[in-house]
Formats: structure tokens, C-alpha cells, sequence
């Protein structure tokens, strides 16, 4: 098995058709997961939505269509088995997120979130632009590292050279891997590369798109194969790009504040039990709207024990918490078919209404 990354050499390859074309023609995606517009004082974009399951389908399925990663999937639905479904069964797609605390311009990837945001430039006068992609991030001894740095080259179909490390891995395993591996259905970094000026890491796609969304590679980010082909096309080399590990974040739509929580990596050491109230309480402060409003501590914890990875009020402007049930974007396929059939809003207690 070919994984991770390191240096690499262009080389022309002839590649496939883009698997973002067969999506589009087959309409799966009821409303644009990816890309957003916001305002200045907006820290959440994107809505929960919810499909419901035919008996074929997988959560990778649903991850692929619908621009999720596996792990984001899982943590959303954590009574559903992530392999069979079920026929019927309702899925949450996690498909809105809050922000990460950081500038928003260039490539800002949040590891904890497992995902990539990228804020183009915009003419005056334009709302701001968000687009947001699944990454595959570094596993356990291999950490994807966090910092500033910029994009410092550009490749098409590049050649893999096998780090030193890598190669002793998987020699160790009974698995030896070549010094070299060319462009090709066997090349880890696919078909795009963008170098970082962090020596050795990457931001590539990948041979293996299951893996997006998950903890799999030796430090590098990948990308679905249409993600990455987007995302090259559209940074250029300078383009400032910010790693941080956020697992928890608050952010203002509106009047409300929601919190969304992601599982914090084993070895992340910080003491997040004790920075969870403080956190809340500086974005009541920063908010005019929030500002008389009152935490429920008990839902606060119980998000952040939980990490279902979507965006949940815990203060919300002249409605009572008890009365809150999460409005979600339904998009029902019928069983066997394709196609979009209907649409309308999930409560709690999956009622229905079209």
C-alpha cells in the first residue's frame, strides 16, 4: 500500500474525467455544501441536512456526494452503522460549520475539524467567500503540524519520492515500497500537488478517497481527487495558508451562539474541560446580541462530551433551550432511486414536513 507524501516531480500524465461531473449529473446535492457567502459579524455557514438511506448505501457513499469526510459521518450519526444503514434510515449530513478562529484569507485548515477552508479574494463591494472541502489528515505519530506558512509550488502529476522514514515503516510491516513511484493509478498524491513552505508536508490528492476525512496519512492533507482540482486551480503560489487544531468553537449566526465540538486528538494535552466556559463566556462579551443572554452549562458540557461535529445553540436570542429541536434540510431519496424527490424540515423525532 502507497501512503503519505514528501517530495515530488512534475511529469505529464494523462488523467481521468472528473468524478465532480457524474454528481452533478446525477443531483444528490439538494443544497451547496461546500460554498458560502457571509457577513462580517457571521462565524456559522452552511445547514444540517438529512438523507434518507437506500439499502446500498454507505456512509463513504454518502461522505463522496456529499463533500463529508467518513469521520464527520460517524461522529454525526453514531447510532447508525456506518456500512449498512439500512434501508429508511435518516442520516445527518454535518454540512454546517463554524468557522475557525483564525484571519479568514487564503487556506485556513482546522485538523480537528478534518477540513479545509478556503477564502478567495473578492471584489469590493462583494460579500465574503467561504469554501470548504473534507481533508485526510496525519495520523497518531505522524501529526499533520499547525502553523502559518504559505503555498511555495504547484505540481501536475507528480512523481512520488518515498521518504526515508516511510520506506522504513512499511519495510518493517513486510510491505516494501520503491524510491520512486511515477504518476499513476498507484501514486498516493494523485494528480495535483501544492507544496507548503513547512518542508516535507503537502496539500495533494489521493489515490484512495475513502481515506478522506480520517486520520490515515504521515502529515500531509489530501483531498478528494475533484477537491484538489478545484483548489489548484484556484491558489497560487503565496497563497497564506494556517494549520490549527480546534476542536471546540463558538460562533454567531444571528442573535444565537452555537458550539461545535469535534473529539480532541489523544495527544492533545490542553485542558479543555476548564477552557470550555471561558471560551463561551469571551464570545457572549464580543457579541452586542449576547451579551445579557445566559449559558446553560449543562448543554455545554453535554455538547463537548458528545463531538457530534455540528453546530448547536446554547444561546439562542428570545427562545427558551427547552423548546429548541434542530431544523434540518431533508433531502429523501426514494429507495432504489437517484433522484431528489421531495423536501422540507426534520424536527427531533424525525416528523416530517413537506
Amino acid at each position: 500500500m502507497l501512503t503519505a507524501c514528501s517530495d515530488y516531480q512534475l511529469v505529464v500524465y494523462e488523467r481521468e474525467s472528473s468524478y465532480a461531473a457524474e454528481l452533478m449529473e446525477r443531483e444528490l446535492i439538494p443544497i451547496d455544501a461546500n460554498h458560502f457567502t457571509f457577513t462580517a459579524q457571521q462565524d456559522v455557514v452552511g445547514q444540517v441536512q438529512i438523507v434518507r438511506a437506500r439499502y446500498e448505501d454507505t456512509f463513504v457513499d454518502f461522505a463522496r456526494a456529499y463533500g463529508l469526510g467518513y469521520d464527520e459521518l460517524v461522529a454525526a450519526n453514531p447510532e447508525v452503522d456506518p456500512w449498512l444503514p439500512g434501508e429508511g434510515t435518516l442520516v445527518v449530513l454535518p454540512t454546517q460549520f463554524v468557522l475557525p478562529l483564525a484571519p479568514r484569507v487564503g487556506l485556513v485548515l482546522n485538523i480537528a475539524a478534518k477540513r479545509l477552508f478556503y477564502y478567495p479574494p473578492v471584489a469590493d463591494g462583494e460579500p465574503a467567500v467561504v469554501e470548504t472541502f473534507p481533508i485526510g489528515i496525519g495520523r497518531a505519530g505522524w501529526v499533520t503540524p499547525t502553523g502559518v506558512t504559505t503555498v511555495v509550488s504547484r505540481a501536475r502529476d507528480p512523481v512520488w519520492f518515498v521518504p526515508r522514514s516511510v520506506r522504513d515503516e512499511h519495510e518493517a510491516a513486510g510491505d516494501p515500497l520503491p524510491r520512486r513511484v511515477p504518476p499513476g493509478p498507484d501514486n498516493p498524491l494523485g494528480h495535483y500537488v501544492l507544496g507548503l513552505g513547512i518542508p516535507g508536508y503537502l496539500i495533494h490528492g489521493t489515490n484512495k478517497p475513502a481515506g478522506v476525512g480520517m486520520r490515515v496519512s504521515h502529515g500531509c492533507v489530501r483531498l478528494y481527487p475533484e477537491d484538489i482540482e478545484y483548489i489548484f486551480n484556484k491558489v497560487r503560489i503565496g497563497t497564506r495558508v494556517r494549520i490549527v487544531n480546534q476542536p471546540y468553537r463558538f460562533g454567531w449566526y444571528g442573535t444565537d451562539l452555537y458550539f461545535e465540538a469535534h473529539a480532541p486528538f489523544d495527544e492533545d494535552e490542553r485542558d479543555w474541560f476548564n477552557l470550555l466556559l471561558p471560551m463561551a463566556r469571551s464570545s457572549l462579551i464580543e457579541s452586542v446580541a449576547g451579551s445579557e443572554q445566559v449559558i446553560e452549562v449543562s448543554r455545554l458540557n453535554s455538547i463537548a462530551g458528545n463531538h457530534r461535529g455540528y453546530p448547536v445553540p446554547v444561546v439562542q436570542h428570545g427562545n427558551g433551550l427547552d423548546a429548541y429541536n434542530l431544523r434540518r434540510v431533508i433531502n429523501i431519496l426514494a429507495t432504489g432511486d437517484t433522484e431528489r424527490v421531495t423536501g422540507g424540515v426534520v424536527t427531533a423525532g424525525d416528523a416530517v414536513a413537506n
